[in-house]
C-alpha cells in the first residue's frame, strides 16, 4: 500500500517510518526538524498548506494516510495563539478528512486519552464521559468530530501515554526520567495520576497492523493493558533496569502546580483487542525499551 505519515518527525512519527516502511511504499511529512524522515520517501511542508496536500493526495495517490502532526502538548497549545492550534489541529485534520473522502482513501487519526473526564473512574471504555480540560485536548477531540462529519472510512487512535526512547532530537517524559535514572539523578514522579502506557515501538507495530486489517469507522482506546501511576511505572522501571529505586521522589500534581490536573485516563483496550490488535505487557516493552 502507498501510505501517507503526518508528523513523520514527531516521536511516534519516527517510529512508524521504521515500522511501516517495512512492507509499504510510504510518503512522510515533516516541517522544522527532519528526524529520520530523510532516510525515507519525504516532502517538507505545513500541514496547514492546503494547496500542497491537494498535491499530494493527486500526485503520490495514498491508499492511506496516517495523521500524527498536531500541535501535541498541552503545555505548548497554551504558549501559542489558540486560532493557530485551531487551525493545525482541527482545520488541517478537516481537510484531511475530506481529500481522503474525495480520493477514496483511509485516515487513521492519533488523537489523545486526554479527551476523557480524568475523575470518572479507571480503565475507560469508549463510550466513557468526554471533557477536555485543556485546549489541546479540545481541540484533538473537535479533529474526531470532523473527521466523524465527513466520512465514513476511519479509525480514531485515543493514544495514551508513550513510553520509549525519543529519536534524534524528540525526547519524551519517560526517556527524560531514564536518563536521570541511569545517570544516578533523582526524578520527581506523580502517585496520583493514572495512564495505561504504551511503548513507541509497540503503536507503531500495532499501526501497521491495523493499516492491513479491514477496519473503519471505529475508535478505539490505544493504550497498554496496565494501569500505574507515573511513580508506579518509576517502580518498575526500576526492577527491569537495575536502576537505583531510592532515586524516585513522590509528588503530586498538586505539588508540582500542573496546569491540568488529570487524575486517571486509564484505558480499557478490549474494543482494540477484538480486532486481534493486543498490545505487550508493560514490563516486556520495558525490557525490550531498556535493551535498544
Amino acid at each position: 500500500m502507498k501510505i501517507f505519515i503526518t508528523g513523520g518527525s514527531g516521536i511516534l512519527g519516527q517510529y512508524i517510518n521504521l515500522e511501516l516502511s517495512k512492507k509499504h511504499e510510504i510518503l512522510t511529512q515533516y516541517q522544522s526538524n527532519v528526524g529520520n524522515c530523510n532516510k525515507f520517501n519525504n516532502v517538507k511542508m505545513s500541514i496547514t498548506d492546503y494547496d500542497k496536500l491537494s498535491e499530494i493526495f493527486s500526485s503520490f495517490k495514498p491508499d492511506v494516510i496516517i495523521h500524527t502532526a498536531a500541535i501535541s502538548k498541552p503545555e505548548l497549545a497554551d504558549q501559542i495563539p489558540a486560532k493557530e492550534v485551531f487551525e493545525i489541529n482541527v482545520n488541517a485534520t478537516k481537510k484531511i478528512a475530506e481529500l481522503c473522502n474525495i480520493h477514496n482513501a483511509m485516515m487513521i487519526y492519533m488523537s489523545t486519552d486526554l479527551v476523557y473526564a480524568g475523575y470518572r473512574g479507571s480503565m475507560l471504555s469508549e463510550d466513557s464521559r468526554l471533557i477536555p480540560i485543556s485546549i489541546y485536548a479540545e481541540t484533538k477531540l473537535m479533529g474526531e468530530a470532523k473527521i466523524q462529519e465527513t466520512f465514513d472510512n476511519y479509525i480514531i487512535l485515543r493514544e495514551s501515554l508513550l513510553i520509549g526512547f525519543g529519536l534524534n532530537h524528540s525526547r519524551n517524559n519517560f526517556h527524560l526520567m531514564y536518563d536521570y535514572l541511569s545517570n544516578g539523578k533523582p526524578v520527581k514522579l506523580y502517585i496520583d495520576q493514572y495512564r495505561t502506557p504504551l511503548a513507541l515501538y509497540d503503536a507503531a507495530r500495532m499501526i501497521g497492523e491495523l493499516v492491513e486489517k479491514d477496519v473503519k469507522n471505529v475508535v478505539l482506546n490505544f493504550g497498554g493493558n496496565e494501569r500505574v501511576s507515573r511513580y508506579e511505572l518509576g517502580e518498575i522501571v526500576c526492577e527491569e533496569t537495575g536502576f537505583d529505586k531510592s532515586l524516585l521522589i513522590k509528588t503530586t500534581m498538586e505539588e508540582a502546580n500542573l496546569s491540568y490536573i488529570v487524575a486517571d485516563v486509564s484505558l480499557s483496550t478490549d474494543r482494540l483487542k477484538s480486532f486481534g490488535i493486543t498490545p505487550t505487557e508493560l514490563r516486556e516493552s520495558i525490557q525490550k525499551i531498556n535493551t535498544k
